[in-house]
């Protein structure tokens, strides 16, 4: 997989979290995945068509995902994933691909995206069909930590 394609995702994902929740994550060391791999309880997955294509899959525990939606809503205590707090974290990862696809478009590198999915749920088991899948690993500040697991066609 070309490093140039994944770069970007790096830079977006940072770019986002730091503008949304008030912290930049430490990016961990980024790696090849073994698939199938299991997923976090929250996963946001978006598609991606032109010159790159496959998806993309955000995944971050419950947990984690509540101090996220806690942070982009100005610290306010956030229970549960309930409705607003479920559209927050799609609109995040909605948000990190789209910043992703105008980086790529910069460098020459056009692709679409789909609107994201949002899965919930225990111990799913994400398997990219004749894709290689490579992960970036961030930590939140309190080393919550999520992972931006992409997987190109070969």
């Amino acid at each position: 997989m070309n490093v140039e394609y994944i770069n970007p995702f790096i830079e977006a994902s940072q770019s986002v979290w730091t503008m949304m929740t008030g912290n930049k994550p430490v990016l961990g060391k980024v790696y090849l995945k073994k698939v199938p791999y299991q997923s976090d309880d929250v996963a946001v997955i978006v598609g991606l068509t032109g010159k790159i294509r496959g998806q993309v899959v955000i995944s971050m525990s419950t947990g984690t995902a509540l101090k996220v939606v806690s942070s982009m809503m100005g610290g306010m205590p956030v229970p549960e994933l309930d409705e607003i707090s479920k559209s927050a974290i799609s609109e995040l990862g909605n948000m990190i691909m789209g910043n992703t696809a105008t980086i790529l478009a910069s460098r020459g590198i056009g692709i679409e995206i789909t609107p994201p999915s949002l899965l919930i749920g225990e111990k799913m088991l994400i398997t990219p069909a004749h894709m290689t899948t490579i992960c970036v690993p961030l930590l939140l500040e309190g080393d919550d930590p999520i992972e931006i697991n992409v997987s190109l066609e070969q």
